[in-house]
């Protein structure tokens, strides 16, 4: 006989089981519901699949793990670091997922192919015969198991030996090694690929250091034009993390964004990870992912998902799915209103790297976009402008017209005959050291917001890292990135009614009132994220 105490913990802890199947089988249900506007994925790489859905226990697991977490999409990668995956398992774990009511597709990660570069060591040298053979091998093979193809973004390389400074000839490193790449997609990737499956569709994911894609062969333009589709990397991580730090959250809005311009409706997902960080900035990195309008997140990966960091963050995120889906909703297909904010593609940064995502974070809400267009109601440059030869004229345009411009003090000292005392521009003192820009204060960031959101009829007085965003005609997002809570007003030029629409984390909360032509966003929790219509 069960004792009485004994048969009360059996009940709760049976209680518990079935609350907590329903919960997974709720958010399931939700995710497959809402896939066609937000669809979540996760890669399973080709260690995982030796080590994770190699038998039915593993492969068991794995399923039930992507259903409590709304995943209704899976990529299987078939090679990694030299490592091929074995057929059979790619096979079986292929047909599984998709008898289980999941999307598949197949993934490469381009590491440790043929003959390692000078440089990083996972790193490959594209100029070698041998290695562009063994690539072209790689993608005959993922061809022949899979429709769809993601390639990791790793096909890049940064070699210098003596093959490559041969090749090389008087070109710059940068032209050389753009024109080798996208060689090696059009002659060892697409055209193999296509001749052992005319149907296959690959995408080419772009990494988050769009800085530097030209210097070590990534084409943005000819190769979005040549692969099916794109992703983006949209890892941002903890920005004091000894190993993975500097980055700041908004850094995977503006990529995303920025290669969504480029992309068009070749656009797919935005992917990040959990290297890093804690739980709120892994959840951070999906919001901002989400705002930038991606069709997709990815959760890179599953193994790495079930040790250190991952279990928590992946908890934190299946609270917040809920809350992502209605997010999604809000800035599906609207375009967004702003400070245009221009890097033209294979544009060096000098000493300005990755200024964009230090703006953006001081509550100047920013257009990302590769064209400098002097139709733009209000800009930010950066020394990125010079890569367009036309952009003097284009700045005077801009500044006759009397519109509100923002530049950086290096891009100042770089430009020859142009009135840089005129009542338009603004110089922004980065200094060569755009993360400096964070300690800026409220008070000095006022003048600087209140001119240049004068066009959109309106002020934004916040903390510095409180990010603005302007979506379609009438809603606005905030975003308190700070670990303390914030109050805010946005003042408009002519009287509004406001409606909350979202708050993230649901559990956060913020006090929104309205009087006049003046918005309160009062006690507004840390790390936390409201939408309004106006």
């Amino acid at each position: 006989m069960i004792k009485p105490g004994r048969l009360r913990c059996i009940v709760a802890g049976l209680v518990l089981l079935t609350a907590l199947r329903c919960q997974s089988q709720t958010l399931w249900d939700l995710a497959n519901q809402n896939k066609g506007l937000l669809r979540i994925s996760t890669l399973f790489t080709a260690q995982n699949v030796r080590d994770h859905l190699s038998d039915e226990q593993g492969i068991g697991k794995a399923v039930d793990w992507c259903k409590k977490t709304g995943v209704t999409h899976v990529f299987i990668e078939t090679f990694r670091s030299n490592y091929t995956a074995e057929r059979k398992l790619l096979e079986g774990a292929k047909s599984r997922f998709e008898s289980e009511g999941f999307d598949v597709s197949g993934c490469v990660t381009t590491t440790i192919v043929g003959k390692r570069s000078t440089g990083w060591n996972l790193i490959s040298c594209y100029t070698n015969t041998k290695t562009q053979n063994h690539l072209q091998e790689i993608f005959e093979f993922t061809a022949s198991i899979f429709d769809e193809i993601m390639i990791d973004d790793f096909l890049f390389t940064d070699c210098q030996c003596d093959e490559c400074k041969t090749a090389r000839g008087e070109q710059s490193w940068a032209d050389y090694r753009c024109e080798l790449m996208v060689g090696m997609s059009r002659d060892r990737i697409l055209a193999p690929a296509r001749a052992v499956n005319p149907d296959v569709r690959i995408i080419i994911k772009y990494p988050q250091w769009y800085d530097n894609f030209h210097n070590r062969g990534y084409e943005v333009l000819r190769q979005t034009a040549d692969y099916e589709r794109i992703w983006v990397g949209t890892e941002t991580r903890d920005f004091d993390n000894e190993r993975w730090g500097g980055k700041v959250q908004y850094e995977a809005y503006y990529i995303m964004r920025w290669l969504g311009e480029i992309g068009g409706d070749k656009t797919g997902g935005g992917w990040f990870d959990p290297y890093g960080t804690t739980e709120d900035t892994y959840v951070e990195q999906a919001r901002q992912t989400v705002l930038a309008d991606a069709k997709e997140m990815l959760l890179f990966c599953y193994g790495s998902l079930q040790k250190d960091t991952g279990p928590a963050n992946v908890e934190k995120l299946r609270a917040e799915i809920p809350g992502l889906f209605k997010l999604a909703q809000l800035v599906r297909g609207k375009p967004i209103r702003g400070i245009a904010a221009p890097k033209p593609p294979n544009s060096d940064a000098g000493g300005e790297q990755y200024v964009f995502d230090f703006v953006g974070m001081l509550g100047l809400p920013l257009v990302p976009t590769a064209k400098i267009d002097t139709d733009a109601e209000a800009a930010f440059f950066s020394v990125h402008a010079l890569k367009d030869p036309k952009f003097p004229a284009k700045l005077e345009t801009m500044l006759n017209a009397g519109k509100p411009v923002l530049i950086t003090d290096g891009l100042a000292g770089s430009l020859d005959g142009v009135n840089l005392r005129d009542g338009s521009l603004t110089a922004l003192n980065v200094t060569g050291k755009p993360r400096n820009l964070l300690g800026l204060t409220r008070e000095q960031l006022k003048p600087i917001r209140d001119k240049l959101l004068a066009p959109f009829g309106m002020k934004f007085d916040a903390p510095n890292k409180v990010a603005l965003y302007l979506i379609g005609s009438n809603c606005l997002i905030v975003e308190n990135f700070n670990d303390e809570s914030v109050n805010v007003s946005i003042e408009f030029s002519q009287p509004v009614e406001v409606r909350k629409k979202l708050v993230l984390p649901l559990e956060g909360s913020v006090n929104v009132s309205c009087s006049g032509r003046k918005l309160g966003l009062t006690e507004m929790m840390p790390r936390t994220l409201v939408a309004v219509e106006h």
